[in-house]
């Protein structure tokens, strides 16, 4: 039986398995970042008392340089936001308002992964929340997959929580489903504010079962993160579940002798069969760009405006904020539905070297650690999630549900002190 062994555990432990719950009452919100600074303080305190503070919660060594990184890098981001109001005369009220925000959203993957490398969080507890969450998933999800069917309506309810604020009352939102508008057939977003998004929640959900070592346990949270990926009808999701479980044990092949033996004589095959090769991939990504034309053709607009207007007007620092857009993209704001193009326009170069340079690095360190151990299967497959995500979400307005993993990079990140 695997049970929280100290108070910063069973924090975790409690709030990823309370995890529908929360969504319930239209929390998880909220929850997300009252978790991070209240193990961010933990850990702070931890450090500063040293072997004053009680033995279960005692620092497991010093900050690491790459939780240092993911620090420095978070603190740029709130400079930048400052100066780019400041820039573009934004005003006071708006300034403490996107400050509130950053708090709640790029102060985050600070963090979680400072507390993951300072507390004594184990990761074989998260993995067994992540599973007894996939558990609820199931036992939920005939009653969700037949609401559009029985005629229930897609929101229950609106939470008061969204006085508080936030990025759109969709995060205060508790749904049955959604109708997809393109084709107006049902999709389901399961806890998450959309349906895409969802999809990578539950690609994480099979990176962590997979490292689950009870047979039952990881076969309930691998069938509900598949279950998930399955209803949400996201491409990105199919995409994820393939790269990011595979990828990750393909790793130490890098390390074999005949693997690059078996590459050298792939690639010399190529010169009779590239083309053709070449043919089928694009064919491919037109099919799957074409399964969902009018979203591909709104986020590509998004990123072409965004990029030539962060290009022309605020280079260093960005806009300050995310613009409205024009019916050519569906109303939808400059800057958002993609963490790259979105952080030029809002934060510009300074912003986005502040996220690429901590994730680089923490990248890398998985693949090194993918290829020499199993233990860094679970770190990879975690980053190869977030980038994935970063190509079609808003990582920031995000990463109060990533939270579980952002642990697993922090402690991660404490073997290499």
């Amino acid at each position: 039986m695997i049970a929280p062994a100290n108070p910063a555990e069973a924090m975790v432990y409690r709030a990823i398995c309370a995890t529908w719950l929360f969504y319930a009452f239209g929390a998880l919100y909220v929850v997300g970042p009252v978790l991070a600074w209240l193990l961010g303080g933990l850990a702070v305190l931890s450090l500063y008392l040293g072997p004053a503070i009680r033995r279960d919660l005692r620092a497991t060594g010093g900050i690491p340089p790459l939780v240092w990184a993911w620090i420095l890098g978070m603190a740029v981001m709130l400079v930048a936001l400052w100066i780019g109001h400041i820039d573009w005369g934004l005003g006071l009220k708006k300034t403490i308002k996107s400050s509130i925000g950053w708090a709640k959203g790029w102060a985050l993957l600070a963090l979680f992964p400072l507390a993951g490398a300072i507390l004594p969080i184990r990761r074989e507890v998260l993995v067994r929340a992540q599973c007894r969450l996939g558990l609820w998933t199931l036992i939920l999800t005939p009653i969700l997959f037949a609401a559009p069917y029985i005629g229930l309506p897609e929101r229950i309810f609106t939470s008061p929580l969204k006085a508080i604020g936030g990025p759109g009352p969709e995060y205060f939102s508790v749904y049955f489903f959604t109708w997809d508008p393109s084709s107006w057939t049902p999709r389901w977003q399961f806890y998450a504010p959309w349906s895409p998004f969802a999809a990578l929640l539950g690609v994480l959900q099979v990176c962590f079962a997979l490292e689950e070592r009870n047979i039952r346990w990881r076969a309930i949270g691998v069938t509900a993160g598949v279950v998930m990926i399955l209803l949400t009808k996201s491409r990105m999701g199919l995409v994820g579940l393939v790269a990011c479980t595979a990828g990750p044990r393909l790793m130490p092949l890098v390390l074999k002798g005949w693997a690059w033996g078996a590459l050298a004589a792939l690639t010399a095959s190529l010169a009779m069969t590239g083309a053709m090769l070449a043919q089928a991939a694009m064919d491919g990504v037109a099919a799957f760009k074409g399964a969902r034309a009018d979203s591909t053709r709104v986020r590509a607009t998004l990123q072409r405006i965004a990029g030539e207007r962060w290009e022309n007007e605020a280079y260093w620092f960005g806009h300050g904020t995310v613009h409205p857009g024009a019916h050519i993209v569906e109303y939808m704001p400059i800057g958002s539905h993609h963490t790259w193009w979105g952080l030029l326009f809002v934060k510009g170069m300074v912003g986005l070297l502040a996220l690429l340079v901590p994730l680089a690095w923490q990248t890398c360190l998985a693949l090194v650690d993918a290829a020499r151990s199993p233990e860094g299967r679970l770190p990879l497959s975690i980053v190869m999630t977030i980038i994935l995500l970063s190509f079609g979400e808003n990582l920031e307005i995000e990463a109060y549900m990533l939270w579980p993993g952002l642990l697993v990079l922090g402690s991660h990140a404490a073997r290499h002190r």
